[in-house]
């Protein structure tokens, strides 16, 4: 169940193609993230980079050049953060992802305070989507054939 909730908060970003994953929980070293200004300090589609995640939000919600340059430092910080907690020893695996699911829902309702009302509804549905996917992984395997990624 812990690494289950680590891994929603850390895909949350990719909260997009995962953001949005959001994505979340490599148990794996990783190095700070000042040192690595452009790499994926996370593995797979979870760890998806700030770059990565809003040219895979341009392309799905069709985002202006404008709102690539107001959600791009939100991903940034949010990974940065997310990175951060995952490095953070002192915390239970539980605080971690409270607090992995708190930095996930506040850069998402940033990310969304950009968005039209129909980029929103289309963001919303992603998410809900990512859920539905980490929840079946979860549950016991791996995401359906037939699902899109």
């Amino acid at each position: 169940m812990r690494k289950s909730l680590c891994s929603l908060a850390l895909s949350g970003v990719l909260a997009v193609a995962g953001s949005a994953a959001f994505a979340q929980s490599d148990s794996s070293a990783q190095q700070p993230a000042a040192s690595l200004p452009n790499a994926q300090p996370m593995q797979g589609h979870r760890g998806m980079d700030p770059d990565k995640q809003i040219a895979e939000l341009s392309k799905k919600l069709n985002l202006t050049a404008d709102q690539q340059t107001q959600i791009k430092p939100i991903l940034v910080a949010r990974q940065q953060q997310m990175q951060a907690v995952h490095q953070d020893q002192s915390m239970s695996q539980q605080d971690k992802m409270a607090k992995m699911k708190s930095l996930r829902d506040d850069s998402n309702a940033k990310i969304e305070a950009v968005l039209s009302d129909t980029q929103k509804q289309k963001f919303e549905q992603m998410q809900a989507k990512q859920q539905e996917r980490w929840q079946q992984r979860q549950q016991g395997g791996a995401t359906p054939a037939n699902s899109p990624s």
